[in-house]
């Protein structure tokens, strides 16, 4: 049956009745107006139609089995420009949990079943040891957290183990010891968040890695949780309570503006450079948090701050959310590549962020483009730490 017909058959109650299962039903709100497609950063880079899928589920026919079903980057975009309040982010984890169930995945999204096996055995998507976690604190005197600590620094999974985001953690370490804040970190004892498994569909990993953290926390009496990951940052303020606890959780960037408000932090070196701020899907549009990372860039002395075009809640998605950072995405679909044309366009010799997905995605953009003149890519506290 061609898909131009799907309009006219009934639709099949037993799919209904899982994507209902899953959350998913708020599909019955669209009146397809289209405006999900307008702002959907895909369609800057190729074809693709959010209307279309809550079409097909309003009808029963998804294709599980498309690869549309994992383009979603859940940026929220869409969700915010809706006139019916359709929840597009959650169908769409809806289907992927079905999709899931049935084990039931397109070449470009085994990534993302693969992964889980990693996370199951070594609590983190990115197959290191679970030992190796605290590796990147060994010479810089960082402590295990112990119960009466001023704060529980969350690394996350990337700031632990990637080589590239290892700096912003060491960046971040020196920051909160030149402050005098005390803190700790869990190391081995730490696992992910489990967002972006939880955004493809593994329900039951996410729960389970959920629990353990919570665990852990309270065994060793933690109550107040700084992240580097507004993903983390996202899961733990917005998600963790599902489980009916409720930690203070609170994101690097305004912890950072807290301390310089309190004058415990201090920044004296010029850092001469022309820097735009790219605001974080999960840190900014999913939590609202725009003006601390920015205050504490202004505290910097010696650098200009520049504003990029889709900036604040109209942000450029990086592209590696929804699970996509496991994911391949070809040359000339990859929204970074426009992130850092953007950057380059108003003059900045840097692109600054404040999320590990962002930052893997603009180095691998810039890898594949050398020689465009692209900006560098800096992590918010290699920033900070710079001008100590």
């Amino acid at each position: 049956m061609a898909r131009d017909d799907w309009e006219t058959v009934a639709p099949f109650p037993e799919t209904l009745a899982e994507i209902r299962e899953a959350n998913g039903e708020t599909y019955r709100y669209c009146y397809q107006c289209g405006k999900c497609d307008t702002v959907c950063p895909w369609n800057r880079v190729r074809r693709f139609s959010m209307r279309r899928i809550v079409r097909e589920a309003s009808l029963g026919l998804t294709e599980i089995e498309s690869e549309d079903v994992w383009r979603c980057t859940t940026c929220g975009t869409c969700p915010q420009e809706c006139p019916r309040g359709v929840q597009q982010v959650e169908l769409g984890v809806a289907l992927r949990r079905i999709a899931s169930k049935y084990d039931v995945f397109p070449a470009a999204a085994r990534p993302a079943r693969a992964v889980r096996a990693s996370l199951t055995l070594e609590g983190n998507p990115l197959n290191e040891e679970r030992a190796r976690r605290g590796d990147w604190a060994r010479e810089l005197g960082v402590r295990p957290f112990e119960e009466g600590m001023e704060i529980l620094y969350f690394v996350g999974c990337y700031y632990s183990y990637d080589r590239r985001l290892r700096r912003a953690a060491v960046a971040t370490a020196r920051i909160l010891q030149r402050a005098g804040v005390r803190f700790g970190i869990l190391g081995e004892r730490e696992g992910c968040c489990g967002e972006s498994v939880r955004k493809t569909g593994a329900e039951q990993l996410f729960r389970d890695l959920a629990r353990a953290n919570i665990k852990t926390w309270i065994d060793a009496g933690v109550q107040r949780i700084v992240v580097s990951s507004p993903h983390c940052f996202h899961t733990f303020r917005n998600e963790y309570p599902e489980f009916r606890v409720n930690f203070e959780v609170v994101h690097l960037s305004q912890f950072l503006r807290e301390l310089l408000r309190d004058g415990r932090l201090k920044l004296v070196r010029p850092v001469s450079r022309r820097v735009a701020y790219h605001d974080p899907c999960y840190l900014g549009r999913h939590n609202g948090v725009f003006d601390e990372p920015r205050e504490v860039l202004r505290a910097v002395p010696g650098l200009e701050l520049l504003e990029l075009p889709d900036a604040r809640e109209r942000s450029l998605c990086c592209g590696g959310g929804g699970g996509r950072i496991w994911m391949d995405t070809p040359r000339g679909e990859r929204f970074s590549d426009l992130r850092l044309d953007q950057a380059r366009d108003v003059g900045a010799e840097a692109l600054a962020t404040a999320c590990p997905y962002c930052i893997t995605m603009f180095e691998d953009s810039r890898l594949t483009r050398e020689g465009e003149g692209l900006p560098a890519v800096v992590e918010l506290a290699e920033i900070v730490a710079e001008a100590l």
